[in-house]
């Protein structure tokens, strides 16, 4: 088998791999459909209504964090998952009834959202390290990097017939099919055989929470991934608002180009997603690199003149977003003790996730008083900044030193010089 799909060799893995792929692009077509509902149909393209929708979706991963790592060390991930997934689907198929009987209003959608964010925030965790159950050590960076290539491929499909079925049938019904595709996950999950997973040791007591804290607090490694991390989501992942505002009000496009936007930039996350399958060790280089790329993608994108040329910049974007997001998540994974996995993953998806309600209502509010191009500008930035600043702080306190050669294969080294012997040969950097 390909190095690329090795994970598929696993029987379990290969289940939950098949029905999270259809449940991912229902969700893509539920992100879409209700960010037009709140745009278009429940408001004037207020894009402050859509940043708060996206805040509150977010907020439960910053502040039940604790909570939901201890929750996912302490109970069966499979479980949790089965629980998680059917309360979704039952809120999903809530908006969807609202908007097919013609009574939503934004106060629902706001609600709704919020609900669905407590869950998501207990799921997330969970479904992060259940990975690590189904598929031995070996093939765990190229599982997490396959999760990542069904999720982006999802979002390839899943945008784009969303926009179909809202120019054709409305936004309710395509909101229902979300709520079908979430059957296909559950059914995944009662299919996989208890037997053939790894469990990772479940926690007792307390001091569970206190535990997963301290131990992110005496590890720098993961302290500056999540760093890196938090700023990416917090400022340069907020595409839910960023395409939508580009489409309409830069551009004024209908819900069918906004989908497409979607889909596009799905070919370079899926693209990444893939490339991310094939490395065995994920290491510090190629999530600097991925940053530094995301940082001019993205800037371009915000300059770009036409509908076209903005879509064109979106594949790079995509490509370097999921990339670093990807070698990040890996790394993690990879440097957590198992038993603590849990909630460190809950801590890393809060610093991700949970900058958004953060980010969402100020990229909403900037995108009101400056423009949609600004929602994306300050992507860059902030991003270019942090990266330049943890750079700097490698350089100072790990003696690590950037190098670029220019050859037949340009290439950029990252390599730990010894602090104290200036003479001895720099050796390249191995486990970063």
């Amino acid at each position: 088998m390909s190095p690329t799909f090795t994970s598929f060799s696993v029987r379990n893995y290969r289940i939950y791999y098949a029905g999270s792929f259809v449940s991912n692009v229902g969700t893509w077509m539920g992100r879409v459909a209700q960010d037009w509902l709140v745009l278009t149909e429940l408001t004037d393209h207020s894009s402050q209504a859509l940043g708060i929708v996206t805040g509150l979706q977010f907020l439960p991963f910053l502040v039940l964090a604790p909570w939901a790592g201890a929750i996912a060390d302490r109970f069966p991930k499979r479980r949790i998952l089965l629980v998680t997934q059917s309360l979704l689907l039952l809120t999903s198929l809530v908006l969807a009834g609202l908007v097919l009987l013609d009574v939503a209003t934004l106060w629902q959608v706001y609600a709704i959202a919020l609900v669905q964010g407590v869950i998501t925030a207990i799921d997330n965790p969970a479904r992060q390290s259940f990975v690590s159950e189904m598929v031995p050590r070996d093939k765990l960076a190229n599982a997490v990097a396959l999760n990542s290539a069904s999720f982006n491929a999802g979002r390839l499909i899943g945008p784009g017939v969303a926009g179909l079925m809202i120019a054709g049938y409305g936004t309710g019904w395509t909101l229902l099919v979300n709520v079908g595709t979430f059957v296909f996950v559950i059914a995944a999950l009662l299919l996989l055989r208890p037997g053939d997973l790894i469990p990772a040791p479940l926690t007792r007591g307390k001091g569970a929470i206190r535990d997963g804290v301290r131990y992110v607090k005496n590890r720098p490694d993961i302290q500056v991934v999540m760093l890196l991390v938090f700023v990416l989501g917090t400022f340069g992942m907020n595409f839910q608002v960023t395409t939508a505002l580009m489409a309409t009000q830069e551009f004024g496009k209908g819900p069918t180009e906004y989908g497409i936007l979607g889909s596009i930039m799905a070919i370079g996350s899926l693209s990444a997603a893939l490339l991310s399958a094939r490395r065995a060790n994920p290491r510090l280089r190629t999530l600097l690199v991925a940053l530094a790329g995301f940082t001019l993608s993205t800037a371009a994108a915000a300059l770009a003149p036409t509908y076209t040329l903005f879509a064109v910049a979106l594949i790079p974007t995509g490509l370097s977003a999921l990339t670093a997001l990807t070698t990040a998540n890996a790394m993690v994974q990879l440097r957590t003790d198992p038993l603590v996995r849990g909630r460190v993953m809950a801590l890393y998806m809060a610093i991700f996730m949970g900058g958004t309600p953060i980010g969402a209502p100020i990229i909403g509010w900037i995108g009101e008083v400056w423009g949609a191009r600004w929602t994306i500008a300050i992507g860059p930035i902030a991003v270019g900044i942090t990266l330049v600043a943890v750079m700097t702080w490698l350089a100072r306190r790990e003696n690590v030193r950037v190098s670029y050669e220019s050859q037949r294969s340009p290439r950029i080294t990252i390599e730990t010089v010894p602090a104290r012997d200036a003479v001895t040969e720099p050796a390249p950097e191995a486990a970063r």
